[in-house]
Order: C-alpha cells, then structure tokens, then sequence
C-alpha cells in the first residue's frame, strides 16, 4: 500500500507541525504590543513587565531540550498537544491578574513552559525522524512557522488593543492555540516507523530506539556529554547572542523604542510583522542554502551582517516610517531566524543522533541572552531615558558571533551523514 501513496506522511507531519508552530508563536508575539498598555494599567515599571517576558524567554529555551527529551520518550504529538493547553491556559488566565507576580506566573511560567515544549527542538525532532532529504529546506519552512504566527497575530493584537483593550486580545491568543489541539491529535504522528514507512528520502524503515531512563536523565546527559566538546559552546554562545538581538531586544523593545520616537504603537507593530513577513522568506531561503553551502559559513554572513544592521538602527526612527527603515525591516526580517538551520544542520553533524536533543540546548543558550536582553534593554531605557546603548551593544555582540562562527572546525563525514564518534568527537574535546 505505501507504493500507492502519492503523498508521503512526512509532509503531512510537516504541515501539522508548522501550525502547531503559528498557534505557539500567537502569545509569544503579544509582549511587544501589551508592554505600554500594561504600564499604563498597573502603573508597573517597564522593567518589571521586561522582568516577566525575560522569565517566558528563558523558560521557552530551558523547556526545550527535556520537550525534545519527552518526544523520544511519551511521542511527539502528546507532548504538543499539552503544551498547547498550557499556552491556552496561560494566556487566558492573564486577564484575571491583579498584581505583578501573576503575570510572572501566567505570561512568563504557563507560557514559557508551553511555548518551550514547541521550540526549535521540536522541529530539530521533527525534521530528525522524518526527513532524510530535504530536511534543512523543511528545518527553514518550520522555523518560519513563528514568523508567520508572528505575522498573522500582531497586527490583530495592536488594533485588538487599541480598539477593544489587552485582555480581549489575551483571549484571542488562548482560543487560538486551543483550535490547534485537534489538528494536532487528528493529524501528527510520532515516527515513520509507526506507518511502517522510512522518513522521506530514505530507503529502510527505521524503529525507533527503545527508551531509555527517564527523559530529564537523557536531556542532562546529552549536555554533560556536549559540554566537553568545543563546538557545543561555540554553538551556544553564538546563539545566545542571537536570541540576545531578536526575541529579546527587536522582539520586545522595537515598539516602545518606536514610540518613544512619536510613532503609533499599531505603526510599529505593523513593521515588526514585516519582519515576521520577511523571515518566512529568509528562514526557508537559509534552509535551502544550508543543504548547498557549509553552515558555517552561513552563521559568519548572518551575524555579521545583522550586527552592522543593529549599529545603524538608532539612526533611523522617526515618527513616521521613513524608506530606510523600510530597508532595515526587509533585511532584518530575512536575517531573523536565518541562524536555525545552518545551527540545527551543524549540532546533527557534531552530535549524530543525539542533535535534536543538544540542539534544544543550545536553543536554551539562545533563550537566556534574549532573557538577559530583555530586561537588560528595559533597564537601560529606564535609567537613560533611551535604548541607543542598547542597539550598539547588541550590534557589537553580532559582530562577535560571527568570529565564533568561523571558529568552529569542519568535521569529516563517514558518507552517511553521520558523525565518525557520536556526540564527543575527540578533535573537538574540550582538554
């Protein structure tokens, strides 16, 4: 019967997984457009509501190398499913708070773990079980699936706001992520295995590895394994420096940066979903170029070119969109999220079967520079009155990356896509 299928279920699994992903990324794209509406409610300080976003950053990216741990273990559609009631539950309860700490606990903590169990990870499980070919163009077309959750939600939620108040839109991001539930339950499966049926581009079924120990025993171990190799922490501060100028300073920061300079908060949220826009286009364009060209190479031009972008923002904010900032949102936008699949590809090569699981730590390293950033940023505007520092810190840091980049060392290939010593490469080894 498979011979008969015009499509192959990895596609399928493919398409379930990118609007798991949308649902996921609609509460995760609210913050930037709730910061002022809440101050101005509450009367809490910037700081303190960049206090809570900075608690969901770090809990999305600490979440996701014991999610990816969890998928091997209990199956990927299980895991999703719950994460998805979580976010629902989050942001839905965020409509009853009264008091800072009940934002900590519904936008940073319900969210943060929900948002967590769908990051980066899972599409590194994803595209790990289900892809031989194709995989990193699929790995580009699942990470714009924030982008495009990014994009459809925050032009909504700014005028949601504007017209009818944070709460209604609160509301929103929870009904939207509790549609996907059954998409999720009714459509994705775990392994191909479970069709009798090789991942797409492959030749053999493959069963998939019987577990072993407890999924919060296979997540530490595969850090403390990666942990003695130098190319897990290159990786991870690259990325950490990443998630520091995205999720954590543009992510959060651009619109309030926006306003301060006289433009409509609906203005700016309206450019930041260009971005959003724009990173579809980036990330599946990376993807394609990561199964071409060593992805190394691609992290190098990525951060590079993304930290002089930074230097040149404070430049350009006014209190209508000028064409410059117009050029820097398109270009922006294609650099986004353009990191994932070369990072993904390069933590399957270093780390063989293990990737998608050190891969979830290294997004976790990512998760905690934007944390860092997004109350750093808020601080700094708190103190100075302006996010100038902020911006030229942040493009300094890219700059860095990039050398990071070109530190890591190529590996040879046994021709079969795997790793010559799984996960602790002795050339690699930290000594």
């Amino acid at each position: 019967m498979s011979r008969t299928r015009l499509v192959h279920p990895a596609w399928i699994v493919a398409v379930v997984a990118f609007v798991a992903l949308v649902g996921a990324a609609g509460f995760r794209a609210t913050p930037a457009v709730l910061l002022h509406p809440l101050h101005a409610e509450f009367r809490w300080p910037l700081a303190t509501i960049s206090a809570a976003v900075s608690i969901n950053l770090l809990l999305y990216g600490l979440t996701a190398p014991f999610a990816a741990a969890l998928m091997d273990r209990f199956g990927i559609r299980r895991v999703v499913s719950y994460a998805l009631l979580m976010v629902a539950a989050g942001s839905g309860l965020t409509v009853f708070m009264t008091a800072s700490w009940q934002l900590v606990l519904c936008w940073g903590v319900l969210v943060g773990l929900g948002t967590g169990s769908m990051a980066l990870a899972f599409v590194a499980t994803v595209t790990g079980r289900w892809f031989v070919k194709r995989r990193g163009l699929v790995t580009g077309v699942l990470t714009a699936g924030g982008a495009a959750g990014q994009l459809v939600f925050l032009p909504v939620l700014a005028n949601v706001v504007q017209a009818y108040g944070w709460r209604v839109a609160a509301l929103i991001v929870a009904g939207a992520a509790l549609a996907v539930v059954p998409v999720v339950v009714w459509l994705l499966r775990d392994h191909p295995a479970d069709l009798g049926l090789p991942p797409y581009g492959g030749t053999e079924v493959v069963p998939p590895p019987a577990p072993t120990g407890g999924a919060a025993a296979r997540a530490v171990g595969a850090l403390a394994a990666a942990a003695r190799t130098r190319a897990f922490w290159l990786l991870a501060a690259g990325f950490a420096i990443c998630g520091a100028t995205t999720n954590g300073l543009v992510g959060t920061h651009f619109i309030p940066a926006a306003h301060d300079h006289g433009m409509p908060q609906t203005t700016a949220a309206g450019l930041l979903a260009l971005v959003g826009l724009f990173d579809i286009a980036g990330s599946i364009a990376s993807g394609w170029l990561t199964d071409r060209v060593d992805p190394r190479v691609l992290l190098a031009v990525y951060y590079g070119l993304r930290g002089l972008s930074l230097l040149v923002l404070p430049s350009l904010f006014a209190a209508s969109v000028g064409p410059n900032m117009l050029v820097f949102v398109v270009f922006y936008g294609l650099d986004w999220v353009a990191t994932v699949p070369p990072t993904v590809a390069l933590c399957r090569e270093y780390f063989g079967d293990a990737g998608a699981v050190v891969f979830g730590w290294v997004f976790a390293s990512h998760q905690l520079g934007a944390g860092f950033a997004a109350t750093a940023a808020g601080l700094v505007r708190d103190q100075l009155g302006t996010y100038v520092l902020a911006w030229y810190v942040a493009g300094g840091l890219s700059i860095g990356a990039a050398v990071l980049s070109m530190m890591l060392r190529r590996r040879r290939s046994d021709g079969g896509g795997r790793p010559e010593v799984a996960v602790l490469p002795k050339s690699d080894a930290l000594t």
